[in-house]
């Protein structure tokens, strides 16, 4: 669903693909940020001598975001902790995208995560005879998140 000029879009639904598997079941999206850290650079102009502060770009910040899914039999987030838990950041750490989507199904834009890894994971309370929805909250840590250039 391409967007028209002065358009703005409605958050319908949301994915997640790490290492070319997709998970398209994200009910909310939540911290996904892109910054850089901000560089004071303070001089005196060649023309008066007058005190100039002029801020320049810096470095990326690394990030953390969180996704939320209803509770399935779906293993991959458990998975994906369990490895940064014992340690296993060769396989814990991962690239991977997060992916908003059009009523239609069609994507409409997608952020690009550079070596995501799963910070924590958590369960919503669950209270006997409560007829709400489990749902899961994946913390993910990433080093950039940039939107997709294609």
């Amino acid at each position: 669903m391409a967007l028209q000029s002065g358009d703005s879009s409605v958050a319908h639904s949301f994915g997640l693909e790490i290492d070319g598997i997709q998970i398209k079941s994200i009910t909310e999206v939540s911290g996904l940020k892109m910054e850089q850290d901000v560089i004071e650079y303070k001089s005196n102009s060649a023309t008066d001598g007058k005190y100039v502060i002029k801020k320049l770009p810096g470095r990326w910040k690394a990030g953390e975001c969180t996704l939320t899914r209803g509770l399935s039999d779906d293993q991959s987030f458990d998975k994906w902790i369990k490895d940064a838990q014992l340690g296993n950041m060769s396989n814990a750490r991962k690239n991977g995208a997060i992916t908003i989507y059009a009523p239609d199904g069609s994507a409409i834009k997608r952020y690009n995560l550079t070596n995501a890894w799963a910070k924590s994971l958590e369960l919503t309370s669950m209270k006997a005879g409560d007829t709400n929805v489990l749902t899961e909250k994946l913390v993910l840590t990433y080093e950039k998140c940039e939107p997709d250039s294609a």
